[in-house]
């Protein structure tokens, strides 16, 4: 890739290409390669659904129109500004009413396609990328969208917005408009994803916000150029999405069969017993089931004998992520991985899976699990063995080795696993002294779990409060006894971004195509930087090196290498005790509502439900 950069940078176009048809890499480039404006952009290659495609693979492009679907939140919310620090946002805002230059398929990883843009350009380094807007694009108010819109967006949200916005823009030289429908943006270092990054921003309307405080959160409607306008807010209560009519983009490929419904209802539960009550009573048209056990014992209610429910399974391919009980090393009781792995060995997995989900899922090995990305089980190998190797001296034990889960036991207690979490215990100078864990100054082991009353998005209160209670009995054998702090969805927002706990449930999804959102998980920034994702506030130079190797590699492989690597360090970091995940998602829902035969990979994602769905006419 040495030559063909030297090639770019001295050659004509002409040589350039007729290199890459000698080598036969033409085919294999991505359409934007040499500096022309294209549909989409892939990461690697060009992107699966040609130039004048009809609609994605996954939409029905004959799907009625009409209807209304209510959906369930955990919580409340008290702000419709989901692009800040501050506040808790309702859901839906940002991905029904605000919309990017570029839409993301979930059924290609790492592809774009032209939304708000009819084209992107780059060239073969990706040292910048350059969007052309589509002169029909509309607010919702019929004001045009502008490039002053997107500029005045992107250095709104990259100076003041939400930290994950930050890092990006931290990587951009210079933004410049170069028409009166293009803008370019030229990057400080070498990383190929920015130029996909850039095109995945929303695009806020400049004289709404202009002037005002942006920072500060609100319950002012944003005016968006999406397929849907805020109706009706109910704060903390509910939030009802209104189909718009005129919207700009209804006949544009990529939206046949998208965005069907007239009417998408959020309403909001105090928890997740309180969402399922409300699902079998009708008032709800969907259920996301986690549990196995469940979802086989647990769907003998009225409207699902009378034949007004029913269930669906949708498989996937993506990463499982992790989800389970993290731990905070801002805490100097966690800082010592002979702790967290002490804290992992005393967290019974197969009793606790057993008892509450049947034993049905499997648990989640690695954060890649369940995909090509994650890392294979034993010593590392070939080319993710050579990007650990010079770090060796600095790496935790088992990551080249190969990291493994302690099995547990089918009893209360994992005998076993507790005299191993001693052993660590003691080897990293804590001893139980008169019952309690202390080290050798006699200072208690001690340290909170923080735990949300609404649940999680994937976890109700009431499963994780039993996860805990049945952990804690574990701990007591240790000589530990934590505090468990129960709180509201505002607290414990306030309190995570600030990062105020000892152990915290924790979920973090993660996609077929990682990369610079990684630094905001797992980055040092993190550390210290409030509202980043790094709630285990891990500071590790070698997961950031494997990061650096992701965005600059050259190809699938080296990539898929590099996600490995980091995989690794991440797993034998000890962070996080991970819990089960299902490889299937279970939707229960009323019988009326229709979804294409055809599933993306992700499967049940972001993108699919409601988007992608519809309501079948009722005779």
């Amino acid at each position: 890739m040495r030559f063909l950069t030297i090639i770019n940078k001295y050659a004509t176009r002409y040589a350039l290409t007729l290199f890459l048809a000698l080598s036969g890499s033409v085919a294999s480039m991505p359409l934007a390669s040499l500096a022309e404006p294209a549909h989409g952009i892939a990461m690697y290659g060009k992107p699966a659904l040609p130039a004048g495609f009809t609609h994605l693979p996954y939409a029905n492009p004959d799907a009625p129109k009409g209807g209304t679907i209510r959906l369930a939140e955990p919580g409340g919310f008290d702000s419709l500004k989901p692009w800040i620090l501050k506040g808790n946002a309702a859901w839906g805002v940002g991905v029904h009413v605000v919309e990017s230059l570029m839409f993301r398929s979930i059924d290609e990883p790492f592809t774009l396609y032209g939304l708000l843009a009819e084209s992107v350009e780059t060239d073969p380094d990706r040292t910048w990328v350059e969007f052309t807007l589509r002169p029909e694009a509309r607010f919702s108010d019929g004001s045009p969208v502008t490039i002053e819109d997107v500029m005045w967006s992107y250095k709104t949200l990259g100076t003041v917005g939400h930290p994950r916005y930050l890092a990006v823009w931290s990587k951009v030289a210079k933004m410049e408009k170069t028409s009166d429908r293009s803008v370019r943006f030229t990057f400080k270092e070498q990383d190929r994803e920015l130029a996909m990054l850039m095109g995945m921003r929303p695009i806020l309307k400049k004289a709404q916000w202009e002037g005002q405080d942006f920072a500060q959160s609100g319950l002012e409607p944003p005016i968006g150029s999406g397929p849907y306008v805020i109706d009706k807010v109910d704060p903390g209560r509910s939030i009802t999405f209104r189909r718009n009519p005129a919207y700009w983009g209804r006949d544009l490929p990529i939206n046949r069969g998208l965005n069907n419904f007239d009417e998408i209802r959020y309403d909001y539960f105090g928890d997740a017993n309180a969402m399922f009550e409300a699902f079998k009573a009708g008032e709800v048209n969907v259920w996301r089931e986690l549990s196995a056990q469940k979802w086989a014992s647990e769907y003998d209610f009225p409207l699902m004998t009378q034949g007004e429910v029913t269930k669906s399974e949708i498989r996937n391919e993506r990463p499982s992520g992790i989800m389970g009980l993290v731990m905070n090393t801002r805490n100097p009781v966690f800082r010592d991985w002979r702790v967290r792995q002490a804290m992992i060995e005393a967290f019974n997995f197969q009793f606790i899976n057993k008892t509450l989900n049947g034993g049905l899922d499997p648990r989640i090995t690695s954060y890649f699990s369940n995909s090509v990305l994650a890392m294979h089980p034993g010593p590392a190998e070939g080319r993710v063995r050579d990007l650990l190797a010079p770090f060796a001296a600095d790496l935790l034990p088992g990551t080249l080795e190969g990291y493994t889960l302690p099995e547990g036991s089918d009893r209360p207690f994992d005998r076993q696993g507790l005299r191993r979490a001693l052993k660590l215990l003691e080897e990293a100078g804590w001893t139980v002294q008169d019952g309690a864990l202390k080290n050798a100054d006699g200072r208690d082991f001690s340290f909170e779990i923080l735990l949300n009353q609404s649940g999680s998005s994937m976890r109700g209160a009431s499963e994780t409060q039993q996860i805990v209670d049945i952990y804690l009995e574990a701990l007591k054998n240790l000589g530990m006894t934590p505090t468990v702090t129960l709180l509201d969805s505002a607290q414990y927002v306030q309190r995570t971004n600030n990062y105020d706990f000892g152990m915290t449930w924790y979920e973090r999804a993660l996609s077929l195509s990682p990369g610079n959102e990684q630094l905001l998980y797992w980055g040092h920034d993190g550390v210290t930087l409030p509202g980043s994702r790094n709630w285990m506030g891990m500071n590790d130079p070698v997961a950031e090196a494997m990061i650096s190797e992701m965005l600059e590699a050259k190809s699938p492989e080296q990539f898929n290498a590099a996600t490995r690597a980091l995989d690794r360090v991440l797993t034998a970091g000890r962070y996080v005790i991970p819990v089960n995940f299902s490889p299937v998602s279970r939707l229960a829902h009323s019988t009326w509502l229709e979804y294409p035969e055809q599933t993306p990979i992700y499967g049940d994602w972001p993108g699919f439900m409601p988007e992608v769905w519809w309501q079948e006419a009722k005779e």
